[in-house]
């Protein structure tokens, strides 16, 4: 599935989220996304994913525990779900996912993924409380990046401005430099978790400066959720 122009015009979020998100749609920034997103629909081309808000309204701000950063959607037909690294059910996995779950195996031990069922649809983290949200929320088939700079990065801006000046601390996982240039949002006396290393993608996850592969994120971040739980 694909982005619909009625889809596109109905920001459908969780209500903590949609203050911030009227506000950004109602800026001259918000306006300019609009106006071009409708006239690459206008001009046939294929969008994903079909529902780009979507991390947005499975994870309320109230609920977030964990932020994941991505840079854009998944620009293969039929991958994307609204979900940063997430791909829909049935979907192979792409390398970033797989090194991901390789990553989660060698850090925590779980199965590889780690689902009772073979898949890489992330809905279950998001709706327990990890907000996968992509740097730019749109992509054209087979075309990285060329959404970006359009106008998306201010809102998820916004977004990682929410979450990290909230009483609770979170658990920011930044991988690769655009995840990475979201740090200036995030306090440094909120309590914070940020985690930084290179993007899970094959062609940086075994590279210095700080590989994916080995960065021991997962175990770092559940031993601070349980830290909190017991404070």
């Amino acid at each position: 599935m694909q982005l619909t122009t009625e889809a596109f015009h109905n920001h459908q979020v969780a209500p903590g989220w949609q203050p911030v998100v009227d506000a950004f749609f109602a800026s001259p920034k918000g306006q300019q996304l609009t106006q071009f997103v409708q006239q690459r629909l206008d001009a046939g081309a294929a969008i994903f994913p079909p529902q780009p808000l979507r991390a947005l309204e499975l994870t309320p701000p109230e609920e977030v525990r964990v932020v994941i950063l991505g840079q854009d959607p998944y620009h293969g037909r039929g991958q994307a779900e609204g979900l940063a690294f997430s791909v829909a059910p049935g979907v192979r996995l792409p390398p970033s996912l797989q090194n991901i779950f390789k990553e989660m195996q060698r850090d925590l031990g779980v199965p590889f993924p780690p689902f009772p069922e073979p898949g890489g649809s992330l809905v279950k983290w998001a709706t327990h409380g990890v907000l996968l949200l992509n740097t730019c929320l749109t992509v054209e088939e087979g075309q990285a990046a060329s959404h970006s700079g359009k106008g998306w990065e201010q809102l998820t801006d916004a977004v990682i401005r929410q979450v990290a000046e909230g009483d609770r601390p979170v658990v920011f996982m930044l991988w690769g430099s655009h995840a990475q240039a979201k740090r200036a949002f995030i306090p440094q006396d909120r309590g914070h978790l940020v985690l930084t290393s290179n993007h899970p993608s094959p062609l940086s996850a075994l590279r210095p400066p700080v590989p994916f592969i080995g960065n021991g994120h997962f175990g770092k971040a559940k031993a601070f959720r349980e830290a909190q739980q017991a404070g």
